[in-house]
């Protein structure tokens, strides 16, 4: 019997039944996935989506938007008064494509061209932090940290060899660090002292230092790849 072909025409599909060739037609698209990885830690405005998508237009940010949407993985909401805003968030199947960022982002941390010095977005180094984290490095630790970039406020804990991120307001945080993401990742994965930065006035840090120096000692970038 000659099986009948079910695939929509109306873009681009690969047209086969694997299930991998079926996640790029849904999450394929260019930008795509980091639209999905920019809404991973909770609703977002279309403008805050352009201000942490370098490079992407508001025509394209709105196909992908679109297109996400009718394939279940992004939903649309209004914000209550006094807010009344439209936001982006992801369904609750759409925030189980997490372990593939993770998986991602640690083997492709390992190619010699890629390039850590290169603009990150608030919720990527977030991100970063769970995709890195060594448990065996933190032991018993028990931290919490808070970090402020701009008027966006995220909390990291550590404890019991596990590490959450999450939004939230970093005053309930034993250090906090108010700063640029990039400047975060800096200190994190290239070992830079954040006094470098304070001379500068680029970074403010209160609390206990020794939290975050501690902290900083649970992530090593992972080595390169050989040919």
């Amino acid at each position: 019997m000659k099986l009948e072909k079910v695939t929509n025409k109306s873009g681009r599909r690969y047209d086969d039944a694997c299930g991998a060739a079926h996640g790029l037609d849904l999450v394929g698209e260019r930008w795509a996935l980091l639209v999905i990885r920019e809404l991973m830690m909770g609703p977002r405005r279309f403008g805050d989506l352009r201000r942490d998508l370098r490079g992407l237009s508001a025509n394209v940010l709105t196909q992908r938007l679109e297109g996400l949407e009718a394939s279940g993985i992004v939903q649309r909401r209004k914000l209550p008064p006094p807010a009344s805003v439209q936001v982006y968030e992801l369904t609750l199947w759409g925030y189980e494509i997490k372990p593939v960022f993770m998986v991602l982002g640690s083997w492709a941390a390992r190619s010699p061209r890629h390039d850590p010095t290169l603009p990150i977005s608030a919720v990527s180094v977030m991100q970063s932090f769970e995709t890195m984290f060594d448990p065996a490095l933190a032991g018993d630790a028990a931290l919490t940290l808070g970090f402020v970039f701009g008027d966006e406020g995220f909390v990291v804990q550590v404890q019991d060899g596990r590490i959450e991120t999450r939004r939230g307001e970093a005053d309930v945080a034993q250090v906090v660090l108010t700063t640029q993401p990039p400047l975060v990742a800096a200190c994190v994965y290239g070992k830079v002292p954040p006094a470098a930065f304070e001379a500068d006035g680029l970074m403010t840090v209160t609390g206990d230092r020794a939290v975050f120096d501690r902290f900083v000692g649970f992530f090593n970038l992972p080595a390169k790849a050989s040919d």
